[in-house]
């Protein structure tokens, strides 16, 4: 008898949905749109009415959350045979675009912006020391590689925990947000995880089916792209202080910044210019205002806002 393979079992239908993660910065802190009072990213489904699929986004975006969205380009196709319903039920399809723009309330009941780092609790590098991280993920990653069978096996765990939260001496790398989280999952850390760990924290706020994976793809993503594309001014109101785009940068990357390298690679880069106008600045002088560079708006190609070294 033959052995049974993907084509005998039972035909499933498949859907395919539009997902949203919308990015905003406010007081500081990286936002994410929500809906079902915090639980998902807006969706929808994708329909044979709507002329395409980032009209199709619009749509739902602005139907559930009463915000319209601006800057919007695709993020990922998430499509693996295991999400969502079991065997025999429909397998649905995400197609997943990653929008920036400025926090304004949502028009919608369950709809509104939530602190990323609520989710991701161990992203947020900014504070000398993470608790979550050396209080609760380090020894729980290192419960999880002692049982990983044979030495190789607990070896490679090692180096895959070391890698993605900088343990052992490594260096933090904060463009491997969807890592970490994929490594947290495999080691049942998190509540969405189909083998939970008995008798372990759940570590950050969970959501819906792979909701959180995709907002881990949409941080990765951003913090990324905003070393080569100056995609952080989307995010920024007309004027702005030199320290408040620090900030703004700081908060997507989830680390501080040297503020003398920060101000002379903007400066080397020619991202903004002077307005002409002093601003007020939360306990301290009035300091310049400045805009992005109407060139650097139009062509977009140019050296983004790369990051420099941490403070120590």
């Amino acid at each position: 008898m033959s052995a049974k393979t993907d084509h005998d079992a039972p035909a499933r239908e498949v859907s395919a949905e539009l997902i949203a993660v919308i990015v905003a910065v406010s007081n500081g802190d990286p936002m994410v749109m929500t809906v079902d009072a915090g639980d998902a990213l807006p969706s929808g489904p994708f329909e044979v009415a709507h002329p395409s699929l980032q009209s199709g986004l619009r749509g739902w975006v602005e139907q559930r959350t009463g915000h319209a969205l601006g800057y919007l380009e695709q993020l990922y196709t998430f499509a693996d045979r295991e999400r969502g319903a079991g065997l025999g039920a429909e397998r649905r399809i995400s197609i997943s675009y990653l929008g920036l723009t400025r926090a304004e309330a949502a028009a919608v009941a369950g709809a509104g912006w939530r602190r990323w780092y609520d989710y991701f609790p161990w992203e947020d590098r900014r504070q000398p020391a993470s608790p979550t991280l050396e209080g609760s993920i380090e020894p729980q990653l290192k419960r999880w590689v002692s049982t990983g069978g044979a030495r190789a096996a607990i070896d490679v765990r090692a180096t895959r925990a070391a890698i993605a939260f900088g343990l052992d001496g490594r260096r933090w790398n904060e463009d491997l947000a969807l890592q970490r989280y994929e490594l947290l999952y495999e080691a049942g850390l998190v509540a969405e995880a189909k083998a939970a760990a008995a008798g372990v924290d759940r570590l950050g706020r969970a959501m819906v089916a792979d909701h959180r994976r995709i907002l881990a793809t949409g941080i990765a993503r951003l913090r990324a792209k905003i070393k080569y594309n100056p995609v952080v001014f989307e995010l920024m109101p007309p004027t702005f202080t030199l320290l408040q785009l620090q900030r703004c940068v700081e908060a997507i990357a989830g680390m501080n910044l040297h503020k003398p390298n920060f101000r002379r690679l903007i400066e080397q880069q020619q991202l903004v210019e002077e307005t002409g106008e002093m601003v007020a600045e939360t306990g301290g002088r009035p300091a310049k205002a400045f805009r992005f560079r109407e060139a650097v708006k139009e062509e977009r190609a140019v050296a983004g806002t790369k990051l420099p070294i941490a403070r120590a």
